[in-house]
């Protein structure tokens, strides 16, 4: 059985989400598992702190001036705020380039009180609002400073890509020409492989040690972005921001599309995948809350915040608690 996690409601179970949990060794080797830790995922959006890689190798981010929430940016899943767009906005004009030169849709802000300002304001929608656009824009950096085209950066052809695409491979552990190639959501290509091995990712994000010596500098750059500036990948009142903080410079985290979360433990130097089989990804909270549990991993910091999202309560639109959700599944050590 693969049921992660339950949902109750008067008292009854309403729905079940299945999936699988892949904790992995910086060494690459499976410590515990629940499900198929094999079963291939697109990692999406958790790719991003591997995907970052060449705007730091290639020199594009020195060259162009990116300080530490720069270089968030560019790996982040943001929700559209006002200072967020900004940020970007300046990056592009830069490096000499405008929002019409980013290939990722004009989407509103995923942040409700954001979108809701932009329309008093009687602004409108355009690709600085979209939760990838710091992503694109790091690109569009790499390949100005290269000389490779600006146009066309986002296809799997251009040299940008192909960049991106040894980074994630040698990140992954896994071999180029064995990885399963979509196209994300935004527009540029995303990569899909075993469950084991985005953990194995995650995990060695964690060890610069485990890399290239000329790779290793930039992976400590990322890492050290993401663990400073965690209200930069999404927003300042987010799960992924509360729990980063909660435990002080202990734990990578970043979520991708469609049910996917990974973690990485900067002391333990091990990753953790997740992949919630119907894409669902308000349980991500109560899932990984629950992992820590079983793993031991406790948080620097607590916060009633965090703990909040143990056994998250079902709220209906007046907000009244109508149910929770209950995790169901036991790790598995191999």
């Amino acid at each position: 059985m693969t049921a992660l996690l339950e949902e109750t409601r008067g008292g009854i179970i309403d729905n079940v989400h299945h999936g699988h949990i892949a904790v992995v060794d910086v060494g690459g080797r499976l410590l515990f598992a629940y499900g198929e830790p094999e079963v291939t995922v697109y990692g999406r959006s958790a790719l991003k702190p591997m995907q970052v890689l060449p705007v730091l190798e290639s020199g594009a981010a020195d060259h162009y001036g990116l300080d530490e929430h720069d270089l968030t940016l560019c790996m982040a899943s943001h929700s559209g705020l006002p200072e967020q767009r900004a940020r970007v906005l300046a990056l592009l004009q830069r490096i000499g380039c405008n929002e019409t030169d980013l290939v990722c849709a004009a989407t509103p802000p995923t942040n409700v009180g954001a979108y809701e300002t932009l329309i008093k304001e009687a602004g409108s929608v355009n690709k600085l609002c979209n939760c990838c656009s710091g992503v694109h824009a790091g690109m569009l950096a790499t390949a100005a400073y290269l000389g490779d085209p600006v146009e066309g950066y986002h296809r799997l052809s251009h040299p940008v890509q192909q960049r991106v695409l040894e980074a994630v491979s040698d990140a992954l552990r896994y071999p180029v020409d064995q990885l399963t190639i979509g196209l994300d959501g935004c527009g540029i290509p995303t990569f899909a492989t075993p469950l084991r091995h985005l953990a194995w990712g995650f995990a060695r994000l964690t060890e610069p040690d485990a890399w290239s010596s000329r790779r290793a500098q930039a992976v400590r750059r990322v890492t050290t972005a993401m663990l400073n500036h965690p209200e930069l990948l999404t927003e300042e009142d987010s799960f992924n921001t509360h729990l980063i903080r909660s435990f002080a410079g202990r734990l990578i985290a970043k979520e991708g599309a469609k049910g996917v979360l990974c973690l990485g433990d900067m002391t333990r130097h091990v990753g953790i995948a997740i992949k919630v089989e119907d894409g669902n990804k308000e349980l991500l909270p109560s899932v990984v809350m629950e992992i820590l549990r079983q793993l031991d991993w406790t948080p620097s910091r607590p916060t009633a915040k965090l703990e909040s999202y143990i056994r998250q309560p079902i709220q209906n639109g007046q907000g009244d608690s109508v149910g929770a959700m209950r995790p169901t599944f036991t790790l598995t050590r191999v």
